[in-house]
Formats: C-alpha cells, sequence, structure tokens
C-alpha cells in the first residue's frame, strides 16, 4: 500500500482523503521512522494496537516534524475503515488515546450532522490527555476540550477541519436534537425538586 490511498476508497469532501492533510505534513509524515517501521501494512485492527501505544496528542512539533498521532491519522485516512469499525474505536472507552484518534477521524471524515452526533457524546468524557504543541512542550488537555476543539474550531493539530454546518441550523432544518449539556439536566432536576 506504500502511500496511497486504499483501492476503492470514497472521496472525502470531493477528495483523496489524504488529502485532508496539508502536503508539507502528509511527506513529513511519509518521511518519518515511525511510517516506515510501524504503520507498514496496518489494517483496521493493527492500527489499534498502535493507537493503545500512543503516549501523547498532538499535529508537529520541532521544525514540522510530525507526532506518531499524526501518522496514524494518515494511515486511517489511507485505509477509511468501515463506519462501524470508527464507531467501535470511539466505544472503547479503556484507551483514551484511541477513542482522541477516532474522534479526530470522525472530525475529517463525517458530515456535519453526523459529526456532532457521533462527537457530543464525548464531551462528557474529563480523561486527561498529553498534548505535544508546536514547540515541543507538553501539557495537559481533557477529552472533553479536546472534542470541543473539534466540534468548534478551524484548526487542530495543524491540520485545516473541513466546514461544520452551525449546530443552530442543523437543529432547524435537519431535526438534530437540541444539545443538553450536564449542567443544564442537574438545573433541571433541581428545578424539578423545588416545585416541589
Amino acid at each position: 500500500m506504500a502511500n496511497t490511498t486504499r483501492a476503492g476508497a470514497l472521496s472525502v469532501h470531493g477528495t483523496n482523503p489524504q488529502y485532508l492533510v496539508p502536503t508539507v505534513i502528509r511527506k513529513r509524515v511519509y518521511d518519518t521512522l515511525y511510517w516506515k517501521e510501524h504503520c507498514f501494512a496496518l489494517n483496521s485492527a493493527t492500527i489499534i494496537d498502535r493507537a493503545v501505544e500512543l503516549k501523547y496528542i498532538g499535529g508537529t512539533y520541532a521544525n514540522t516534524r510530525p507526532t506518531e498521532f499524526m501518522c496514524l491519522v494518515l494511515k486511517l485516512l489511507q485505509l477509511q475503515p468501515e463506519r462501524e469499525i470508527v464507531l467501535e474505536y470511539l466505544r472503547a472507552e479503556e484507551f483514551k488515546y484511541l477513542r482522541a484518534l477516532a474522534a479526530f477521524y470522525v472530525r475529517l471524515t463525517f458530515d456535519s450532522l453526523n459529526a456532532y452526533e457521533t462527537l457530543e457524546p464525548l464531551l462528557d468524557d474529563y480523561r486527561k490527555l498529553r498534548f505535544r504543541g508546536m514547540d515541543g512542550s507538553y501539557s495537559i488537555l481533557t477529552m472533553d476540550e479536546f472534542v470541543d476543539q473539534l466540534l468548534a474550531g478551524e484548526m487542530v493539530c495543524e491540520i485545516q477541519l473541513p466546514r461544520l454546518t452551525q449546530r443552530k441550523v442543523l437543529e432547524d432544518t435537519e431535526g438534530l436534537a437540541p444539545r443538553r449539556s450536564k449542567l443544564g439536566k442537574a438545573m433541571a432536576v433541581m428545578e424539578g425538586l423545588e416545585g416541589r
């Protein structure tokens, strides 16, 4: 498979899925030792082992050196696993970096409605992730912060995200259910108790 998208892969947002990663980063990924040694001959099942071994998330660092996380994102874009497989990655609660990888893939490839429906439940996951910044330093980022960046941001991990339709528009036109946060639910319960 080398550096090509699998045969029969569908275009994502009108382009080859790998082109969602900028050319400079993509070429740097292809040149990394991690890509050549650990991403060779991966499939939808064996990529789980690599994702579980991740120690941090991030895009690039130290003069655009790609992280292992970015290498696996590109590999997922090459493999284009079936939707059910990606959803299983998200359900694997014990592996937070696999979950973060799947969330990033969902945001890159799913349409707006499915992205909101799939990612919003992850806003209730408060586990800590290590994030490697562009300067090479590490910081702590919680899963809900990461997912919020995916849903609200334009650029995450040095990747320009495809545009999402605004949530309010999807609620009005596509029938997306309004989101109620945990705080909103707790306040509704408290108001119900006070009314008694």
